[in-house]
């Protein structure tokens, strides 16, 4: 069974972890979902973030997702592809070095890396999207274009595909998102 990684952590967002965790399953993929100093079993709190008219979007209490595998002991050579879902954990899992070196090696050997929302603000730390058109919500448009990558100003219901990269402005683009993803992790494997 082909495997996938999801990196995830506090105040992820909840559509953007829950969904891709089921939906990968329901393909027939193994899917791991860590965190950093955490460990199998632990649980991390998800918010829902919506989109109702204000300048931003807002931010309310989701769920409790229990983790199913280790932070400490990931193997990146496991997996065939990685996620990275947005919301307000991709703030701080950009300064944990052990997750930078994760998304390089998945970028390093060109396997399918799928990124929404805040979850580009990895990509860019990472520095591994030059040169590559990527989305992300559009407060992150600054970051994507300081690491080098050309920022894709797409609709919020749509996904895009650059490379082995595949990625999304929110949540609302969850179905194409996902589908291309899928469509690069059964071509890559």
């Amino acid at each position: 069974m082909k495997k996938i990684l999801i990196i995830a952590g506090d105040f992820v967002e909840d559509y953007e972890l829950m969904v891709p965790f089921q939906a990968l399953q329901a393909f027939g993929f193994s899917v791991d979902v860590v965190c950093p100093d955490k460990k199998a079993g632990d649980l991390i709190k998800t918010a829902i973030h919506d989109f109702e008219g204000d300048q931003t979007y807002t931010e309310k209490p989701g769920h409790r997702f229990a983790l199913n595998a280790d932070f400490g002991t990931v193997n990146p050579t496991d997996y065939a592809g990685l996620l990275l879902p947005g919301g307000r954990a991709p703030e701080y899992l950009r300064l944990n070095e052990k997750v930078l070196e994760i998304v390089r090696w998945f970028a390093q050997q060109n396997l399918p890396i799928a990124a929404t929302c805040h979850g580009a603000s990895i990509l860019c730390c990472a520095d591994v999207i030059k040169g590559k058109l990527i989305s992300a919500y559009p407060a992150c448009a600054p970051d994507v274009r300081m690491a080098g990558a050309q920022y894709a100003d797409i609709p919020i219901d749509q996904a895009i595909t650059d490379g082995n990269f595949v990625t999304a402005p929110a949540w609302p683009a969850n179905a194409v998102w996902i589908q291309q993803f899928v469509k690069l992790l059964n071509e890559s494997i």
